[in-house]
C-alpha cells in the first residue's frame, strides 16, 4: 500500500499488567450520566442516554502535561469512568455487554464550556467544545481480570488539592450495560472503542499551571497538569 503521505500512528493506551497496548478505534462519550450534574447543567429530569464523540487522537494516554487549549476562557473538568471493549456488534442486549468489556480506566472529559454553552444556545454542533486537541487524558488500562465490572465505588476529582468533585459510580442513570445496549443500538460498536461514562456534579474551571487528580476506587488513578 502506497500513501501520498505518511498515515497517523495508531493511539493506543498502556494495560495495567501487559506489556501490550490496547488499539483505539473510537471514543464515544456519555452525557449527563449522573443526576446531579445532569441539574447543574440545567437538566431537570431523567431522560434517555445522549452521546458524542471524540477523535481518537485526542486522547492523553497516562496523563503528564497537557497544553491549555485555545479560544476558551472557561476550560472544565469532568472525571469519568472509561469503558474499554473487546468486542463489540449491534443491538447488543444489556445482558450480553459485560462480555464485550476488556477493562476500565480513569479518565478526564475537558471541555471548552463557553464554546459548548454558545454551540448549544445556537443549537449548533458540540465538537469544537468537547473534541479539541488533548481533550481526553486517561489511565492505564485495568483489564477485567483485575478490576471485575465496577457497579459501585467513589468517583472523585481534586485541583490543587481542593476537592472538586466527589460522587460514586452507582449514582450513574445509566449503568454501563445499558450504556453500552443503548450505544450498539445507534452505531455498530468494535472491539478497541472506548466509552466515557459520565461525571458527578462538581464541574469548574481550571486555569494554566493548576494540577488536577483524580480517581474511581479499584480502577486507577490519573493526574495532569495544565500548561
Amino acid at each position: 500500500m502506497t500513501y501520498l503521505f505518511p498515515p497517523a500512528p495508531q493511539v493506543a493506551i498502556p494495560v495495567v499488567g501487559s506489556d501490550a497496548l490496547f488499539p483505539v478505534r473510537r471514543v464515544y462519550c456519555v452525557g449527563r450520566n449522573y443526576a446531579e450534574h445532569a441539574a447543574e447543567m440545567g437538566a431537570d429530569r431523567r431522560e434517555p442516554p445522549f452521546f458524542f464523540s471524540k477523535p481518537a487522537d485526542a486522547l492523553v494516554p497516562g496523563g503528564g502535561e497537557v497544553p491549555y487549549p485555545p479560544a476558551t476562557a472557561n476550560l472544565q473538568h469532568e472525571v469519568e469512568l472509561v469503558v474499554a471493549l473487546q468486542r463489540g456488534g449491534a443491538d447488543i442486549a444489556a445482558a450480553d455487554a459485560a462480555d464485550c468489556v476488556f477493562g476500565y480506566a480513569v479518565g478526564i472529559d475537558l471541555t471548552r464550556r463557553d464554546l459548548q454553552t454558545r454551540a448549544k444556545e445556537k443549537n449548533h454542533p458540540w465538537d469544537m467544545g468537547k473534541g479539541f486537541d488533548y481533550s481526553a487524558p486517561v489511565s492505564a488500562l485495568r483489564p477485567v481480570a483485575l478490576s471485575g465490572h465496577p457497579v459501585a465505588g467513589a468517583i472523585g476529582l481534586q485541583v490543587n488539592g481542593q476537592i472538586r468533585q466527589s460522587g460514586d459510580l452507582v449514582q450513574m442513570t445509566w449503568p454501563v450495560a445499558e450504556v453500552i445496549s443503548h450505544l450498539s443500538r445507534l452505531v455498530r460498536l468494535a472491539p478497541g472503542d472506548l466509552i466515557f461514562t459520565g461525571t458527578p456534579a462538581g464541574v469548574s474551571t481550571v486555569v494554566r499551571g493548576d494540577l488536577i487528580e483524580c480517581a474511581v476506587a479499584g480502577v486507577g488513578e490519573l493526574s495532569i497538569t495544565l500548561r
